[in-house]
């Protein structure tokens, strides 16, 4: 029965080959089992139980258990084989343990921690949520999201905080978990402090009745969102956004001005802006806070407190405005851009023996710091709401006194400013005393002094004359105006001073040759003699020429005196 069966196997394996080539159809076909058949009573009554047996015989189970036993019979053995092999194989040796006094307690700890450590820190840790960075992004201008590359940043402005998320997650978990033994080798390991709790207003209990306190108290107290004072804001701010107190940044288009000329028109349109200001915008808000509605909403023991808040609110406005007028005229003395420089007009004067500068450097100083002054002058009795409304004897005036820092500011900006345009200035005056200055400060008088005690002929007189009227007609000759970029200088006095130095000392020399001729004109022949050549003799016709010639030259320098004194 066996053998059948084993021959029999191939074809079963050609049946199934054969069935799993079919198709779909035809495995359900198959697949489809039929009923057992049910053999009548009548016949299987006379069957014996043998006969029944080959009846109810089915090859198929046969096959099923011989395969099974097959498969059984096969493991054995394998398992057999392989427990053989196991008893038969050299045992591993166990591990060394090294000694006590190469593997210490310390180490151990130290190897245990640094273990932990990196285990605990290699678990994943919840991510950073989402919602979390697209919240943070909204605190990002609109402006700075928008443009070529800036989308790639974002990813990378993300990515770094995800990482920083991630690490600080970590290290709180390794700080909350592990703790730091003291041992040695340990000392370089960072043991990142447990995050504190955030300080702020404490929630643990119940919260809203005072929160809803506060925020009654705050309205209470917050005038400045009132109705009213949103009004007034409004009118401030179109007031005062559009004008300054003075204006100076078109006066150079008027020229060179006086350093008193310019103090007076500051200060006259310095008065006329509060004029204006105190009959357009002071009335408004008159207007403003004698309305029924003014007060709507403030109750009666808060109405100080509400007209402190409108005082406040005056005095910022008058403030910024002032502010705003020192700062634009700090700004005409910018070094870069001169357009709207003021123009100074100076002189250069001759006055007892000294040349100076009219007016002096100091007093032009002062005149552009006054202006800074006078602005500061300006809006400082403005009355209150609350005085004006109460009418009482003692009025009460806005603070619009401008900070001691602008003020600083200023002065400090404009001085530096006036030391640089006066530069130019300065060294113009420097040309005028290194050249000229010898006729003012005794060198020509000594020179006069010395040359008179030599003895000299005509000759080197008219050479010394001749220098000094050459010096007159040279300084006359000189420009009358000078221009610089915060300064026109008037030179004519100077010039006229200096060449009238010049010709005094011609004169004084004129007058000695004078002097001399009439001493000795009671023998004109010797004085020629003495005044013209020693060679020539007397009552020759060349001494009658040279005397002739001396008295040309004399009556040339008359009348060049008298020219020099027509053009002056």
């Amino acid at each position: 029965m066996k053998s059948l069966h084993l021959q029999q196997k191939p074809k079963d394996r050609k049946m199934e080959l054969s069935n799993r080539s079919t198709t779909p159809t035809e495995k359900e076909s198959w697949s489809v089992r039929l009923p057992p058949i049910v053999f009548p009573t009548a016949i299987t009554a006379d069957v014996s139980p043998t006969h029944n047996k080959l009846l109810k015989h089915r090859r198929f189970k046969e096959q099923q258990k011989m395969l099974h036993q097959i498969v059984m019979d096969r493991a054995l053995k394998d398992y057999q084989a392989t427990t053989e092999e196991l008893y038969q194989r050299v045992p591993t040796p166990p591990e060394p343990e090294l000694p006590s006094t190469m593997n210490s307690e310390q180490k151990k700890r130290r190897i245990n921690y640094l273990f932990m450590k990196e285990c605990v820190a290699s678990n994943p840790v919840v991510p950073i949520q989402q919602q979390w960075l697209m919240s943070m992004l909204k605190w990002v201008p609109e402006s700075l999201r928008e443009g070529k590359d800036r989308k790639l940043l974002v990813e990378e402005l993300f990515g770094e905080v995800t990482r920083d998320f991630e690490m600080s997650m970590k290290r709180c978990v390794v700080r909350s978990v592990l703790i730091k033994p003291n041992v040695k080798g340990l000392e370089d390991e960072k043991e990142e402090p447990l995050p504190v709790s955030p300080l702020g207003l404490d929630f643990s209990g119940p919260w809203h009745e005072s929160f809803i306190q506060a925020k009654n108290q705050i309205i209470s107290n917050l005038h400045i969102l009132h109705p009213t004072l949103k009004i007034l804001l409004d009118i401030g701010y179109t007031t005062f956004s559009k004008i300054l107190v003075v204006d100076l940044s078109s006066f150079r288009l008027k020229g060179p001005v006086e350093c008193e000329s310019l103090k007076n028109d500051v200060s006259l349109s310095c008065s006329k802006t509060e004029e204006k200001l105190l009959s357009t915008w002071y009335p408004r808000v008159i207007n403003l806070f004698t309305r029924k509605e003014a007060l709507k909403g403030v109750k009666s023991d808060k109405a100080d407190s509400f007209y402190n808040c409108v005082a406040t609110l005056m005095s910022n406005q008058l403030k910024e405005l002032l502010r705003r007028t020192v700062e634009a005229y700090v700004k005409l003395f910018d070094p870069e851009d001169k357009r709207s420089l003021l123009l100074f007009k100076m002189e250069l004067t001759f006055d007892d023996e000294k040349m100076e500068f009219y007016p002096s450097f100091q007093d032009l100083e002062d005149t552009i710091l006054f202006i800074v002054t006078r602005i500061g002058q300006t809006l400082q009795h403005v009355q209150t709401i609350h005085s004006w409304l109460a009418g009482g004897a003692t009025a009460t005036t806005l603070d619009t006194e401008l900070a001691d820092h602008v003020i600083a500011w200023a002065s400090s900006t404009l001085k530096k400013a006036i030391q640089d345009n006066l530069e130019g200035p300065k060294e113009y005056f420097e040309s005028y005393v290194e050249r000229y200055g010898w006729l003012v400060d005794g060198t020509a008088q000594v020179r006069i002094d010395t040359f008179e005690a030599e003895k000299h002929n005509f000759d080197e007189y008219t050479i010394f004359i001749d220098e000094f009227l050459s010096l007159a007609k040279e300084i006359m000759s000189l420009p009358q105006l000078a221009h610089f970029p915060m300064m026109r200088l008037d030179c004519d006095d100077l010039k006229q001073g200096l060449a009238d130095k010049a010709k005094s000392f011609a004169n004084m020399l004129l007058e000695r040759i004078v002097a001399n001729h009439r001493e000795e004109n009671e023998n004109p022949q010797g004085s020629c003699i003495e005044w013209c050549s020693p060679d020539l003799k007397p009552g020759t016709a060349q001494l009658y020429n040279q005397t002739l010639l001396v008295l040309g030259k004399l009556d040339g320098y008359a009348r060049n005196l008298k020219q020099l004194k027509i053009m002056h």
